[in-house]
């Protein structure tokens, strides 16, 4: 099978891991919170998949390099399915203690498996699409990245559908069963080496050499700590224990929300303006998007503290959220494949998800601090200052792309 034919593979199997993952979620999230866990309990049940999330992007994209990707999204997928058949086999019966322990050892595993995948076929783009085609690199990972996420919104409803309709183990047990067939599938039909350096790359190579992948990285790891700050704990319990809504519509809310930010992900080239080189011009739109983005969960907070209608503040405020920072996240998804050499495309991308993944666990971990301190409005403030963070670092960002030297990307003065 041809390059196209087997990145066709790789990303359908991507598709089929997202409805999991986001499911997953929701699951976790709602069921313990009836248990009685406290905001920060319920964040701290993600801290190993958050952790072991940054340790397999780190290490996973030099995997990817020297045995190519399908080993890594067959892993990925293999894991899952025993992260699930982990958590099925929970019983309430046991301690506190104990289930919280064997809850994250569990999230752990899904942790690995999320960023295998993910590095998997966020990868394969770089490898498939030809070089110096920037217009095509752009769209088919604005495509990529914006499917995922409308799938990872599906997962959220399907979270809260599943736990309603099936309880916590029925819905652990389909889901498993599910993402068997996927895993056989693609075993059968992906073949080949996709991915896979043609030098053996050394481990010294995990960490990155290049300034703008650095850069670019660190900027990444605050955009996606605002995010979870606000969006791990702080809106699901805020809407399920103020707001009074039910597990359905609480997953309902979080699917059309990360199904419209995919949406506005997968058409983000048609917003971004392009110029030939693939930065001149991309590269200002990042900054000025992280700008923009900044200025909004302020609005929101804003809006909370002078009594506005807390539904219709949260509803339309995080609309407008998830805009900006779909586009944010399309021009840095991009920006990472441009930035890079094919050969060195895992790597980069690895080493650019690790950072992704640290934002991800900051933000998790303050999301149930924060609201359990001071409520949605604490976490909103907190998601302030990080975007604001990430828009200064983006001001660093090179407009051209420093060339290669031997097989290593030499470092900006």
């Amino acid at each position: 099978m041809n390059a196209v034919g087997n990145y066709a593979i790789v990303t359908a199997a991507y598709w089929g891991f997202t409805l999991t993952d986001g499911a997953l979620r929701m699951l976790v999230l709602l069921h313990f919170f009836t248990l009685g866990f406290t905001p920060f309990q319920l964040a701290f049940l993600f801290v190993l998949y958050e952790l072991f999330g940054v340790i397999t992007n780190l290490v996973g994209g030099w995997i990817g390099a020297r045995f190519g990707l399908r080993s890594t999204l067959h892993g990925g997928l293999t894991l899952q399915i025993a992260a699930l058949g982990m958590l099925a086999l929970l019983d309430p019966a046991w301690p506190l203690a104990a289930s919280i322990a064997y809850v994250v050892a569990a999230q752990g595993l899904a942790g690995i498996a999320k960023d295998l995948t993910k590095m998997s076929a966020k990868t394969a783009i770089k490898v498939v699409v030809p070089g110096g085609a920037h217009g095509t690199l752009f769209r088919w990972v604005a495509l990529l990245t914006g499917s995922k996420n409308a799938l990872k919104g599906v997962g959220y409803f399907l979270g809260g559908l599943l736990l309603a309709t099936l309880g916590f183990g029925g819905a652990l047990g389909a889901m498993a069963g599910a993402l068997a067939v996927v895993l056989l599938a693609s075993v059968t039909l992906l073949s080949g080496d996709l991915g896979k350096t043609k030098d053996k790359a050394p481990f010294s190579e995990i960490l990155s050499k290049s300034r703008p992948i650095n850069i670019l990285s660190a900027a990444r790891l605050f955009l996606f700590a605002a995010r979870d700050v606000w969006f791990v704990v702080g809106v699901p319990i805020f809407a399920y224990d103020v707001l009074g809504w039910s597990f359905v519509q609480v997953g309902t809310f979080l699917a059309l929300w990360v199904i419209g930010y995919g949406f506005v992900q997968a058409a983000a080239p048609t917003v971004i303006r392009r110029s030939p080189d693939g930065l001149a011009r991309e590269v200002p739109m990042a900054r000025l998007w992280a700008f923009v983005l900044a200025a909004i969960p302020v609005g929101i907070w804003a809006a909370l503290a002078a009594g506005a209608e807390p539904q219709a503040s949260i509803v339309i405020g995080l609309g407008l959220f998830g805009i900006a920072f779909a586009i944010n996240s399309a021009v840095h998804s991009y920006l990472i494949l441009a930035y890079s050499d094919a050969d060195k495309a895992a790597l980069n991308v690895g080493f650019y998800y690790m950072a992704n993944a640290a934002g991800r666990l900051v933000g998790s971990l303050l999301s149930g601090l924060s609201y359990q301190l001071g409520g949605l409005g604490a976490c909103l403030a907190t998601a302030s200052v990080f975007v604001l963070a990430s828009a200064l670092i983006a001001l660093g960002l090179p407009k051209t792309r420093p060339p290669p030297v031997g097989d290593r990307l030499t470092v900006e003065p």
